[in-house]
């Protein structure tokens, strides 16, 4: 009876009372501590841009850029770099065999040498190109040779690098096609993937219940010219330049991908661009190691500009002597849908690093533009002089317009 009746009391209350009470804990306890941080109180210094303090800033910045992006200049004109553009070697105009050799000389367009010396002089590059239909092995099938003279050694460590454009490896969608967990060993079945973020490549066109390894449109994509070691044949005797093919990627690359997958061998089918490197299909002997093909985690690694290069190999033992050198190409990456190019690289490195030039005119032109806005402002100020505070130049106290 009691409980009862303490209910019938508490329902002749007004219910509103309890709501607002209810409202009103919810918001004390919702209401920040009254502490100098969470209510905005904490003291604050607030410079004021003065002509004394500002042009004073503006001349010291330009004057330590000046200077920083004079020795970035100078650090990447120490470097050699020679850009050979072999596109359209197919129509280069000259043959070679086995046995003779013809050379044409490149376009101009398809040449660029940054040299640590721009006086010095060098034969034109040459090209030749070969075509074997009949060659057993796919890849070697269409083969371009170049001929291009080094006017000076090349101190080590020598960088042999493949240049695309117009390749736009930072598309969203590309940069995503991939499955992470393959690539990492996992087993996914060909239905996973074709629904995530692999397709259209993650199974078999041909067979649903195959699965594609590695899967996605950037490992299908890969770039798959040969680039040989070059020649050097102006001396006696030919001698080949060595460069090596591990070391080429970042450390952190390899624990990206593993050493073998879960998949059974029957289970798997290459991309479709594999196909002729892969003529059979996968077998127990050809198995990419993902973990250990370094060309592989360099392409997977997408590049931020259509324009790019991806280092193909070094040497970090020996010097590049000066000569004349041939370098053999097997093309097979097609860059004539897209309307890109390709080219082969050869450079050195300095303190800075790779060839960039810009980095050090951007410091010019920034010193350049804050010592001109020092200039304007100081010009300002010593012929129309303002006063610090001055009330009569507010809005409210100017005289009315007529």
């Amino acid at each position: 009876m009691a409980s009862l009746f303490k209910r019938n009391k508490r329902s002749d209350t007004d219910p509103s009372q309890d709501d607002d009470s209810q409202e009103k804990k919810k918001g004390n306890w919702r209401k920040p501590a009254n502490t100098a941080f969470k209510q905005q109180r904490l003291k604050a210094w607030q410079p004021i841009l003065t002509p004394k303090t500002v042009l004073p800033t503006l001349f010291i910045i330009g004057l330590v850029f000046a200077p920083i992006g004079g020795l970035l200049i100078w650090g990447s004109s120490k470097i050699t770099q020679i850009t050979l553009d072999y596109t359209d070697c197919i129509n280069a105009g000259a043959n070679f065999t086995s046995s003779t050799a013809s050379f044409q000389d490149m376009p101009s367009s398809a040449v660029d040498y940054q040299l640590k010396n721009p006086q010095q002089t060098f034969a034109k590059p040459q090209w030749s190109f070969q075509s074997a239909p009949s060659d057993p092995d796919p890849s070697k099938r269409y083969q371009c040779r170049l001929r291009f003279e080094l006017p000076d050694d090349l101190e080590k460590p020598v960088f042999l690098y493949y240049k695309l454009t117009n390749f736009f490896q930072n598309h969203r969608r590309y940069v995503q096609n991939l499955d992470k967990d393959q690539l990492k060993g996992k087993a996914i079945d060909a239905g996973t993937l074709q629904k995530g973020n692999c397709r259209p490549l993650g199974h078999d066109d041909r067979d649903n219940s195959k699965a594609i390894y590695p899967c996605g449109l950037i490992a299908n994509s890969m770039f798959n010219d040969t680039l040989n070691n070059p020649v050097l044949v102006s001396g006696t005797t030919n001698t080949t330049y060595e460069f090596s093919h591990t070391g080429i990627a970042w450390p952190g690359e390899k624990r990206k991908y593993a050493a073998k997958t879960d998949y059974k061998i029957q289970d798997i089918v290459p991309p479709p661009n594999w196909r002729d490197r892969f003529p059979n299909g996968y077998t127990a002997e050809n198995l990419p190691n993902l973990n250990a093909d370094e060309h592989f985690q360099n392409w997977m690694r997408t590049a931020g500009l259509p324009t790019f290069s991806k280092l193909y190999g070094r040497n970090d033992g020996q010097g590049m002597q000066k000569g004349t050198y041939e370098l053999d190409v097997y093309m097979n990456f097609p860059v004539s849908a897209f309307g890109g190019t390709k080219s082969v690289v050869i450079s050195t490195v300095s303190w800075i690093g790779g060839k960039n030039p810009f980095l050090g005119w951007a410091y010019i032109a920034a010193a350049s533009l804050f010592v001109l806005l020092a200039m304007i402002g100081l010009l300002w100020h010593c012929l129309k002089p303002r006063k610090l505070g001055d009330m009569n130049l507010l809005s409210w106290n100017q005289p009315p317009a007529r």
